[in-house]
């Protein structure tokens, strides 16, 4: 059994992280093993914790106006919380390969939920803002035996929803419920919290419900009772990518998460490392960024973060009085998505003390470069974009922390995964490498791969054979995402696959559209999505959303558009300005609800000149089907029916 001692270790060799792809081989030199002694996602913390135990772990505040008032827990304190989840998911019967699920917003409970869950069985995370009917479709894919979810609690419909999708699934045996109100200021959180606790649901049908803390207080939090997992036990379950259908779920081990822990820490050296070093984390909790990003690799090497609300950075006033967080807590990083970026300009820093602010990272959709030169003009703080996928663990390439930046790249490979641009062939097999700036697929290879897609059907066409030094063929991911990479190393995206826009066989980046429509200083937000088109496939159009406090029209932005989108083939058709454009719960441009807006167009459009009138036309993402419009005519079904038989998508009439 796992001892849990708290007496400092000898100190560990410390990389001073990476300015160039040379310090990324001198550190794999130095050092070839990466892993070592470490045998899980929970050994890994536990050695993290013996660094520095008295000093402070997590930081929490349940509100944007009380956070200088938060919760904290030490290290010693914090590893204690994940051993007893640990020790209470298995005497709650989780096994090394059950799953618990869990629906939950940001909160300490979550992570002692993702950690502790990790050294008994699996864990599942489902994103809160899924309809209950996905939620059950994707739990029973996954066929968890426990959830843990939000207990009924005001302004939230967690509960609500959770409780719904857990009827629809038969592998349920339980549900554990949090109530975040405990994390109220003074005597009014306990208070609440004793009243949300008698309120509980005792049960949803026949499935128990119970008190997640209630059931924590009964288990031990000195050591685990139970054989830890080893590397190559299944750690995680994570749904990814996808815009047909459901999400593919990713099968990631230990190994994947431990690695890709170490290789964050080795490319940051010093700078993440250490009591008082204080990380702030916005993005959700089930999602890799904010879970091995701003988690695991922070608490491996003894440092501190900031959980900043169950919304994060969606809370009410948190962007607004972000400057006055990050300078009273002396963040020394934050991570975002582009939007999150973009919002932070609204209220840009006013006098705040952020000297101890060296890096905003940015990863999950490439940055446009008039806001990366933006921010950085604005704020002064240094922007590291990087790139990554959840089978990869989280980050395959960043920016070099200590050394340049190169405007509009993903960076350099991290330590110890090999990244390659190659070309394919039709089949998908390895024709060769890419040479210096020759676009390719990228590829990736390193003890940070998952193991692969739960559903077997998944799989097809995701691992690729190359070559290695001794001419032997290795296994590498496909990522699907098109790059090249510079002489110095540094890669950089120039599209994927699926969101490549069709015209007339003429492939089209949508990332050259969006980048010239950035350019125009009234745009904040800029998305290219394909307008189904009868003769040419697709053809380009552009939501834009504007900055605040600045105007500007469609005919404007289509006119500097043309101006600037170097291939006549790639000018928009269409610019549309919205209010705002639509994000997923992380805070990326969802670009699949655009595509939406454009089918339901096309077939209005088409209706109109045909003088065909609508009763119905409603587009949607069909759990198998895919894109899918239903519409449905007064009149003159048959001429509408038959002018879009001209199209590629999918369309159906409405009977309802």
């Amino acid at each position: 059994m796992n001892n849990v001692a708290y007496l400092r270790p000898e100190p560990q060799p410390v990389s001073d992280g990476v300015g160039s792809l040379h310090d990324v081989q001198a550190i794999e030199a130095a050092q070839p093993d990466l892993i070592g002694s470490i045998s899980s996602t929970y050994d890994l913390l536990t050695q993290g914790a013996k660094l520095y135990p008295q000093a402070p772990a997590l930081s929490f505040f349940l509100r944007t106006q009380d956070h200088q008032r938060p919760t904290v827990w030490s290290h010693r304190e914090w590893i204690g919380k994940i051993t007893q989840a640990a020790n209470m998911f298995r005497q709650m019967g989780i096994q090394r390969d059950e799953v618990v699920a869990f629906i939950l917003p940001n909160l300490p409970e979550t992570h002692w939920t993702i950690w502790g869950g990790e050294a008994a069985g699996i864990v599942f995370a489902i994103n809160p803002l899924l309809e209950p009917s996905m939620m059950a479709e994707l739990m029973n894919a996954a066929r968890p035996s426990l959830l843990v979810t939000l207990a009924p609690t005001p302004g939230t419909d967690i509960w609500d929803k959770a409780q719904e999708a857990a009827r629809s699934v038969a592998t349920l045996k339980r549900v554990l419920t949090i109530s975040p109100l405990r994390y109220l200021p003074g005597v009014q959180g306990g208070v609440l919290s004793q009243l949300a606790s008698w309120r509980r649901p005792r049960s949803i049908g026949s499935l128990p419900v119970s008190d997640f803390h209630q059931c924590l207080g009964r288990a031990s939090k000195q050591q685990l009772g139970f054989t830890p997992p080893s590397l190559d036990d299944v750690a995680s379950y994570f749904c990814t990518g996808g815009t047909t259908g459901l999400p593919k779920i990713a099968v990631r081990t230990h190994r994947t998460e431990v690695a890709n822990a170490l290789e964050l820490s080795a490319a940051f050296g010093q700078t993440m490392q250490g009591a008082g070093k204080t990380l702030f984390c916005g993005l959700p909790l089930f999602h890799v960024n904010a879970q091995i990003g701003t988690g695991l690799t922070p608490w491996s090497a003894g440092a501190h973060v900031v959980l900043g609300t169950p919304q994060g950075y969606r809370a009410p006033g948190l962007l607004q009085q972000f400057w006055d967080v990050a300078a009273h807590h002396r963040f020394i990083f934050f991570s975002g998505v582009p939007t999150v970026f973009a919002a932070l300009l609204q209220s840009p820093p006013k006098g705040q003390d952020l000297s101890a602010l060296q890096y905003g990272v940015c990863g999950a959709a490439p940055m446009p470069v008039e806001l990366f030169n933006r921010f950085e003009s604005e704020t002064g703080i240094k922007i590291l974009e990087g790139y990554g996928l959840t089978e990869g663990g989280c980050v395959s390439s960043i920016n070099p922390p200590h050394g340049p930046t190169r405007v509009g790249s993903i960076g350099v490979r991290m330590p110890y995964q090999d990244m390659r641009v190659v070309i394919l062939d039709d089949d998908g097999h390895v024709v060769r490498d890419a040479d210096v700036e020759e676009t390719g697929v990228i590829i990736i290879k390193g003890p940070n791969l998952f193991k692969g897609y739960l559903n077997p059907a998944h799989n097809l066409g995701l691992w690729v054979h190359r070559p290695g030094p001794d001419g032997k063929l290795q296994c590498w991911l496909n990522t699907g995402d098109l790059g090249r990479m510079d002489a110095d190393g540094y890669f950089w995206l120039t599209g994927r696959k699926k969101e490549l826009i069709i015209r007339g066989g003429h492939n089209i980046d949508p990332k050259m559209i969006e980048e010239a429509v950035h350019a125009h200083p009234a745009v904040a937000l800029a998305a290219a999505v394909g307008r189904p088109d009868a003769h040419a496939g697709e053809v380009p159009v552009v939501y834009a959303q504007l900055r605040p406090g600045h105007e500007a029209n469609a005919a404007q932005l289509l006119a500097h558009a043309q101006q600037h989108v170097a291939e006549r083939a790639a000018w928009p058709k269409q610019v549309i300005v919205l209010r705002a454009l639509p994000t997923t719960a992380i805070g990326k441009i969802y670009k699949p609800a655009l595509s939406l807006l454009q089918l339901e167009d096309v077939v209005q459009t088409e209706a109109r000149a045909l003088g065909v009138p609508l009763d119905h036309c409603k587009a949607e993402q069909h759990p198998k089907l895919g894109l899918l419009v239903r519409w449905r005519a007064a009149a003159k079904a048959d001429v509408l029916r038959d002018r879009l038989s001209a199209y590629t998508f999918r369309n159906e009439e409405h009977q309802g």
